[in-house]
């Protein structure tokens, strides 16, 4: 009937919220057509298109009066939809309830997205565990050159496994790793690649009790529950143990870890003895022999010069108190000390040896890591340890105190050392670190035989017999004369006073013996040992 307008509603579609309304004649001359249209399914948006098309047919132009009579129904139809879309917006929850439930997505897939997302997933891992620095542990260790075999640094590695960042560094002296952390100190400054920010450094044991009353190191925290502190004999646990004064105290914490350790010697040349038809040197009562006046050169370390003068006397390097310990009190002292200066050509720390090797002297008195190696490399040379006993010397691992500096320039070094430091203190002091130094291949003896025999080097390593005529045995004296030796002990202040009264009474040499110590007397005393 062409007067009426038919309206027929669109049938419900998964993807559309609502249904529309269109109208279903066609109009001659301009055709509005009110359609939904399918949203994009990613927005999921609700539309409505007014679009118009044009015709394909020649038709012929209604009269005014046709189109006045559908113009209201076409108009109504637009805001019935129009309100309905409003419905939709203000109410989804409603509309979706109309609509019906969108359906699920196919089986197969959901499978192909979990694929890729598990395909991903490991490409990802493994990227991830490809990388070095993803679980990598550093550790920084700055050493005393030529204290420990090269060997030890791929050893560990090995040991630790591919995730270590391992950095040894290394100083030629003590007196050098001592002065850098003095510096940062003084200074207050903290660069990543100074010693102070290490992990682990070198020191003598000499200069310990120095080095913690400055503030320069930190106890080893947990010590005692470590397999390394266990397989230390008694007497590394005592000389070790000190308060924050750096004094020996069983109440005190454990302050550094020995890794090598060594005593002072008397090399002598054997030809120029057997030429002048002279004994062989055996204990420190030869040094005041007469026939040798001029003819030693010594170590510039005033402990171990008056340490000397005390053996010769009968007492010990660490006597508390002269005038009653040693018979004829600070004058005998003093005597003694006199003509020992008399004896020696020339006190000094690095030229001793020189002078003993280019033959201006006889017989060098000096620490056995300097003079084993030099003796190695001449001939004719004998190295003994004094019968009655010597001093004995120690390297150690420590801590520097990097915790005391405000800084963000080291990372997580200012919270504490690396984890690994106990993994490398058990290695260090694992027995099969032991054979470099049995070997006379590193000078020294290992921790673990300070108060045990010295086994023996397997006879497929030990082809060649030593070249080098002395008393130790493979680093270390005979036990006989070991317990004689004794560790240098920070001086009470009596002792100190005692050392300071020698000093100012002797006549000042042009050469050596303690250099300007008796500006500084009362800190040097104390720590100026093995350089």
């Amino acid at each position: 009937m062409e007067g009426k307008l038919l309206l027929r509603p669109l049938l419900s579609h998964p993807r559309l919220p609502v249904a529309g309304l269109v109208p279903s004649r066609r109009l001659r001359a301009s055709r509005i057509l009110l359609s939904d249209r399918r949203p994009r399914p990613k927005a999921r948006q609700l539309g409505v298109s007014l679009r118009r098309r044009p015709s394909h047919q020649t038709e012929t132009t209604p009269s005014r009066g046709g189109r006045e009579w559908w113009a209201p129904t076409v108009v109504a139809g637009l805001v019935l939809h129009l309100a309905l879309c409003s419905v939709a917006f203000l109410f989804p929850t409603y509309a979706r309830a109309c609509v019906g439930a969108l359906p699920p997505p196919p089986a197969g897939a959901v499978e192909v997205e979990e694929e890729d997302d598990d395909e991903e997933w490991k490409v990802a891992l493994q990227q991830w565990k490809s990388k070095t620095y993803s679980l990598s542990v550093p550790l920084r260790v700055v050493a005393l050159r030529g204290s420990f075999p090269p060997a030890w640094i791929k050893d560990f590695v090995e040991a630790q496994g591919k995730r270590i960042k391992f950095s040894p560094e290394f100083r030629s002296s003590l007196d050098a790793l001592f002065s850098e952390m003095s510096q940062c100190l003084e200074k207050g400054q903290l660069q990543p690649k100074s010693t102070m920010a290490a992990d682990v450094v070198s020191i003598g044991d000499s200069w310990l009790g120095y080095a913690i009353r400055k503030g320069l190191l930190e106890p080893v925290k947990n010590a005692e529950e470590q397999d390394w502190f266990r397989s230390l004999s008694d007497r590394w646990k005592i000389h070790l143990c000190r308060n924050h004064n750096g004094d020996v105290d069983p109440n005190g914490s454990i302050w550094g870890v020995p890794y090598r350790w060594g005593t002072v010697v008397i090399a002598y040349k054997k030809n120029k003895f057997k030429r002048h038809n002279l004994k062989p040197i055996q204990d420190w009562e030869d040094l005041w022999r007469p026939e040798l006046a001029g003819k030693i050169s010594m170590v510039d370390s005033p402990r171990e010069v008056i340490g000397a003068v005390l053996k010769y006397l009968g007492s010990t390097y660490n006597t508390n108190d002269m005038e009653s310990e040693v018979n004829g009190g600070r004058e005998t002292v003093l005597e003694s000390l006199t003509q020992l200066q008399k004896q020696v050509q020339l006190f000094d720390n690095m030229n001793y040896l020189k002078s003993f090797g280019v033959g201006d002297v006889w017989v060098a008195v000096g620490w056995s890591s300097d003079v084993i190696p030099a003796a190695k490399r001449m001939s004719n040379v004998a190295v003994v340890v004094p019968k009655s006993g010597s001093s004995l010397w120690a390297d150690l691992w420590a801590i520097p105190s990097a915790t005391k500096f405000q800084t963000d320039r080291i990372g997580g070094r200012t919270r504490g050392p690396s984890p690994l430091i106990h993994q490398w203190f058990d290695f260090c002091l694992q027995s099969a670190r032991s054979l470099p130094f049995r070997q006379d291949v590193i000078p020294g003896a290992s921790p673990l035989f300070l108060e045990n025999p010295v086994p023996e080097v397997p006879q497929e390593r030990n082809k060649r017999k030593p070249k080098l005529d002395t008393n130790l045995v493979r680093g270390a004296p005979p036990l006989e004369i070991l317990g004689k030796c004794e560790f240098l002990e920070p001086l009470s202040e009596k002792a100190l006073d005692d050392y300071q009264w020698l000093i100012s009474r002797m006549q000042r040499p042009h050469r050596g013996l303690f250099g300007n110590l008796l500006q500084n007397i009362s800190s040097v005393l104390n720590f100026k040992s093995r350089a």
